[in-house]
């Protein structure tokens, strides 16, 4: 694992197969089309990704299925965080041998209102296991949905405990002034906005880009926010694009309206699949996100 995450990472989706197994070789095909469209990176087993709805060997047999695939190691980030510290490690483990970029590792989910010291205690023993001088960790910060918080003391005590192994993080509350400050905090971090709108004020202020689920089919619009820099004018432009298909998705659960307009794109109904207890987007709502997005001009790129 070298270097640090930068540019435009898709939070990818997990197909599925009809009895909802993780469908292995259409996850490979999108990975491809992902690379192919505009995505720098891919940061796959994360919560778009539906990763704590699939078992350890599962999400293994994943990894080890995207590398017998040919897909790159370095545009791999795959997320790895469980609440049983030994299950991290088991994942993390296993992108370190599949070459992954980094990890990207959610903080122990189940228990609420714990300390900086618990979280940390997690993420050490995460580190000190695996024991891999070539291992690059992104911290996750999503307390919407974890409950946990990742705070600054905690970063600067991780940075310091472990140098060169903490490597960035992603910040999905979607609070920008929260992630520009933590742009500001920790310049030699890799700073990733985890919504789309917070891609070029982001990039502008110095940090690294963004991981989203919206790449999953709109990669190609985040994609021209990045190559319009310095011209901030054109940015500004792109980026109003992109968050204007943002703002249509959101309205929806993320999710299935993404794989809605996959299955529609490709004519493959099991792209609609989810794992209980997410569910499919109901017929009314899945005409709808379809006309909003036809409104706005969107058309997916080929998918072939």
């Amino acid at each position: 694992m070298s270097g640090l995450a930068k540019g435009v990472w898709a939070a990818a989706l997990t197909p599925l197969a009809p009895d909802l197994s993780p469908d292995i070789p259409a996850l490979a095909a999108h990975c491809r089309w992902l690379l192919a469209n505009g995505c720098d990176g891919l940061a796959v087993l994360g919560t778009t990704g539906e990763a704590n709805s699939f078992t350890l060997a599962e999400r293994l047999a994943m990894l080890d299925g995207l590398s017998q695939a040919g897909i790159p190691g370095a545009n791999l980030m795959p997320g790895t965080g469980c609440c049983a510290f030994p299950d991290a490690v088991a994942l993390t483990k296993k992108a370190v041998e599949i070459g992954a970029l980094g990890v990207l590792v959610l903080p122990p989910f189940y228990y609420k209102n714990v300390s900086d010291e618990g979280v940390f205690a997690y993420y050490a023993r995460v580190i000190e296991d695996v024991g891999d001088s070539r291992l690059k960790l992104y911290l996750y910060h999503f307390p919407k949905l974890s409950g946990v918080a990742i705070t600054k003391p905690l970063i600067e005590r991780l940075m310091k405990a472990y140098p060169g192994v903490i490597a960035g993080l992603k910040d999905s509350m979607g609070d920008l002034e929260q992630t520009l400050d933590l742009v500001r905090g920790f310049p030699d971090l890799s700073i990733l906005a985890g919504y789309d709108d917070g891609l070029l004020p982001v990039l502008d202020a110095g940090g690294a880009g963004c991981i989203t689920a919206c790449a999953n089919i709109a990669s190609p619009l985040a994609a021209k926010v990045v190559a319009a820099l310095p011209d901030i004018k054109q940015a500004q432009l792109a980026q109003m694009r992109l968050t204007g298909v943002r703002r249509i998705l959101e309205a929806y659960p993320m999710t299935a309206a993404l794989k809605e307009v996959l299955a529609r794109a490709s004519g493959i109904d099991a792209w609609r699949g989810v794992r209980p207890p997410l569910v499919a987007l109901p017929g009314d709502k899945a005409e709808s996100l379809m006309n909003q997005l036809a409104a706005s001009g969107f058309a997916l790129a080929p998918l072939s």
